[in-house]
C-alpha cells in the first residue's frame, strides 16, 4: 500500500486520518448558517487542542481508493510532553512511537528502525496552521448538527472549498472533548474521496508515557537508521516557487540526509532530499527535491489514491515529487512554478 507508506514516511502530511464508521443520519437544522472567521477558528482550535491535550486510544480505519487500512493509536500527554504509539493492523507490521519531536519507526519483520527528529506539523489531527479569518477566505464552514460515531456524540461540520485548489471536508468532533472522531474528504461534486473514523475509542484514559519510552529504546537486533534532518528554506538551497497557489503558504522546510544502497554497486551512499511544506491551514502539500538518479527515477508519473495525489517529474539534474491531499491542478501549479535560481 504505497498510499499508506507515504503517510508514515512523512507524517507531517498527516497522521490524522482515522477509521471508517457507520453512516448514521445527521440531525441537521434547516439551511445551516455559514460560520464567520471567529467561529471557524473556535471550532478548529477546539479540535486541534483536543488532539494535543487529551489522552485517548482506539482503533481507526482509513478507506481510500478501494483500499482499507486499520491501526491502533494511543496518545498521552503529561504537562508539555506528548507521547504517541501507532501500530498498523494490516499489511506489513509497523510500529511508530513518538515523544515530542523524537519519532521511532520500527519494522519488526525486517528488523529495521528509523530514529529521527520531526516537527509536529502533522500530529493527529493536522489541522489549523492559519487563523480562522484566512481559512474563511478559502473555505465555507457550516455546522450541520449532531451525529454519533463509535458510541460518542459528535458535532458535525461541513467545510466546503471556495475554489478548485482544495478539497472539502466533513468533520465529526466529539461533543465533550472536541476530539476528531471521523473525517471525510470531499471532491468537487461532494463525492467522498476518502473516509476515516474511529471504530472504537476511549477518551480520558490513564497516560502511559513510560510504555512509549521503553518501546523506543528496545532496539536490540535492529538495524538503526538515523537520518540527519536540518531546518532550512528552499531559497537558501537555491530554489524558488515563482507560482503560488492561492491560500497556500510556506510553513516548513527541511533537508534530510539518507543513507541507502547504491543501485549499481550496492555500496551505502548518502543522498540529500529537500522537503518544502505548504499549507492553507487544513490541506498540506509536500514538495521533495533530490538529485536525479536514472537507476531509481525512471518514469515521470501522476498517481491518485483516494484524496492523496502524487506527481513525479524530472527537473534537469533533479527529481521532484509533490504529494498532498489536494486536487491534481494544485500539485501541477506548484511543480511548474519550481525554478532553480542561477
Amino acid at each position: 500500500m504505497k498510499y499508506m507508506q507515504w503517510r508514515w514516511l512523512a507524517p507531517w502530511l498527516g497522521w490524522g486520518m482515522l477509521a471508517f464508521a457507520s453512516c448514521a443520519a445527521i440531525a441537521q437544522p434547516q439551511e445551516p448558517a455559514v460560520l464567520d472567521g471567529n467561529e471557524v477558528r473556535t471550532w478548529l482550535l477546539r479540535i486541534h487542542d483536543a488532539s494535543q491535550k487529551r489522552n485517548f486510544q482506539g482503533t481507526f480505519v482509513v478507506s481510500a481508493g478501494g483500499q482499507v487500512a486499520s491501526s491502533r493509536i494511543a496518545h498521552y500527554c503529561e504537562g508539555a510532553n506528548q507521547y504517541e504509539r501507532i501500530e498498523s493492523l494490516d499489511g506489513q507490521m509497523r510500529r511508530v512511537f513518538r515523544h515530542n519531536d523524537l519519532v521511532a519507526t520500527l519494522w519488526p519483520n525486517s528488523r529495521v528502525a528509523v530514529l529521527e527528529h520531526r516537527e509536529t506539523l502533522g500530529t493527529f489531527p493536522a489541522l489549523l496552521h492559519h487563523d480562522g479569518d484566512r481559512l474563511a477566505e478559502h473555505y465555507e464552514v457550516r455546522r450541520l448538527g449532531v451525529d454519533r460515531v463509535a458510541g460518542h456524540e459528535a458535532d458535525v461540520l461541513l467545510v466546503s472549498a471556495r475554489d478548485p485548489y482544495r478539497y472539502g471536508y466533513r468533520l465529526w468532533a466529539e461533543k465533550g472533548s472536541g476530539l476528531l472522531l471521523r473525517a471525510e474528504v470531499l471532491g468537487e461534486a461532494d463525492e467522498v474521496l476518502e473516509s476515516s473514523a474511529f471504530s472504537e475509542v476511549s477518551i480520558g484514559v490513564k497516560p502511559q508515557p513510560q510504555a512509549v519510552i521503553r518501546s523506543m529504546k528496545k532496539l536490540d537486533g535492529y538495524r538503526v537508521n538515523r537520518p540527519v534532518l536540518s531546518k532550512t528554506h528552499h531559497e537558501a538551497e537555491g530554489w524558488t516557487f515563482r507560482q503560488q497557489v492561492p491560500g497556500f503558504r510556506h510553513v516548513h522546510c527541511v533537508k534530510r540526509t539518507l543513507t541507502r544502497p547504491d543501485a549499481a554497486s550496492g555500496e551505502e551512499v548518502e543522498r540529500e532530499i529537500l522537503q518544502t511544506i505548504f499549507s492553507d491551514g487544513l490541506a498540506h502539500v509536500s514538495v521533495f527535491v533530490e538529485p536525479y538518479d536514472p537507476a531509481r527515477h525512471r518514469k515521470e508519473m501522476q498517481m491518485s489514491m483516494g484524496a492523496t495525489q502524487t506527481l513525479m517529474r524530472r527537473h534537469g539534474d533533479w527529481w521532484v515529487t509533490a504529494v498532498g491531499e489536494v486536487p491534481p491542478a494544485t500539485l501541477r501549479m506548484l511543480v511548474q512554478g519550481l525554478e532553480r535560481k542561477p
